[in-house]
């Protein structure tokens, strides 16, 4: 593969992490909108603590999905930050790491994915199994899914 193809790929996979990430962060706006919405119909009625019950259960689930949003927005910002024109020789944000039976994205948490036929796991450069790649080369080995696994490419 030639430099500008380790290039165009990574390119590829940013903004495929981009559009997954855009797209979580407008599901849970609706559900954000949604949690809202049954907070604010939920009826008075004689059982005052039922109504009051709902209204809180509807304003924890906003709560959480809006974790959930600023989340999602933080991994967008970091994914965008990072510089897919570089390529690396040892694993670190913004490699592609190859192995015989698995590869590697560190850029964004959003676990594997499918990607022009390929199943590719995008690590978050936080997640522990990037930190045990981190600054391995191509020929080194390490321990994935309790199998000894070998680099083969690092860009």
């Amino acid at each position: 593969m030639t430099r500008q193809e380790m290039i165009a790929f990574k390119t590829s996979l940013k903004k495929a992490g981009e559009r997954l990430i855009t797209e979580r962060i407008a599901v849970l706006k609706t559900a954000i909108d949604n949690a809202q919405e049954a907070a604010n119909s939920e009826d008075k009625s004689s059982a005052g603590d039922k109504y009051e019950t709902g209204r809180a259960m509807g304003h924890l689930q906003k709560d959480m999905y809006a974790h959930q949003q600023t989340e999602n927005t933080r991994e967008l910002e970091n994914l965008q930050k990072i510089n897919t024109d570089i390529i690396y020789t040892s694993a670190q944000t913004g490699a592609f790491i190859r192995c015989a039976d698995h590869s590697f994205f560190i850029a964004a948490g959003l676990g594997k994915q499918l990607i022009d036929d390929q199943s590719i796991f995008f690590l978050s450069p936080n997640a522990p199994l990037a930190k045990l790649l981190l600054h391995k080369k191509a020929g080194d080995h390490f321990l994935f899914n309790k199998q000894d696994t070998l680099i083969l490419e690092v860009y």
